[in-house]
């Protein structure tokens, strides 16, 4: 019999919290935070649209040129949950979908932004880490409320930070986005450094709160779910529409 941390991911709807903590501290055993190893030319921000008490998954990402982070192209799937709604599991909601989405994309992006944390997670073992680890991708998280740690207030201007911290660890930085507005909380996911997560994520901000892939995730997943954008993987080429 196979063990629950070998579970496959479409089973995750099966698993009870206590099989899913399991997963997640053997993920955690595979976590690497070494520094990137390649040049990055494409960033995906992943996102998805779920409502709370809904098992209808709309999950995407949107692939940009780096770093002038032009949109290139786009991958949506729209699938289905009835895993639980637990703080600190949203991975095992979301995953499943994402694989999906992943898996339509030919040629893989360099780094995938989550709208989620990465090592901001009371086991380390967020979103963008789980994600990293069972793909072997290059991933970091911005989130926007903590889940997890302590930090004071970076100050009000765009592009201050400060540290992230849980129990003695820097786990992440608290990134102030854009002038007087709440901070964003950035963390590596899998296979880069928190160097190279606060450096990415500063090199993403524009004139809005949210990282330029992240938010264009959020805006091609909401087009998806009103029907103004079709699901599968689509090339946007030389035409910007958006």
């Amino acid at each position: 019999m196979n063990s629950i941390t070998d579970t496959p991911e479409s089973n995750y709807d099966m698993l009870t919290i206590t099989e899913a903590t399991l997963i997640q501290k053997n993920l955690r055993e595979q976590l690497n935070l070494k520094p990137l190893q390649s040049p990055i030319r494409t960033i995906a921000g992943a996102d998805i649209s779920l409502s709370l008490y809904s098992e209808t998954v709309y999950a995407g990402m949107v692939i940009l040129s780096f770093p002038d982070l032009q949109p290139v192209a786009y991958s949506l799937v729209k699938s289905s949950t009835t895993f639980p709604y637990v703080p600190g599991f949203l991975a095992f909601r979301e995953i499943p979908s994402l694989l999906k989405v992943y898996e339509q994309i030919p040629v893989k992006p360099d780094v995938i932004m989550f709208d989620g944390n990465g090592i901001i997670h009371t086991r380390r073992m967020g979103i963008a880490s789980h994600f990293g680890v069972l793909t072997d991708s290059v991933t970091m998280g911005c989130a926007k409320k903590k889940l997890t740690g302590q930090y004071e207030d970076p100050g009000e201007n765009r592009g201050e930070y400060s540290l992230l911290t849980d129990k003695g660890e820097t786990i992440g930085y608290v990134l102030r986005s854009k002038n007087n507005v709440k901070p964003v909380f950035i963390s590596p996911g899998h296979n880069m450094s928190l160097d190279d997560s606060l450096n990415i994520a500063m090199k993403c901000i524009n004139k809005y709160r949210l990282p330029e892939p992240t938010r264009k995730a959020h805006e091609f997943v909401n087009l998806f779910r009103t029907g103004e954008l079709k699901e599968g993987y689509h090339e946007i080429g030389s035409l910007q529409l958006f």
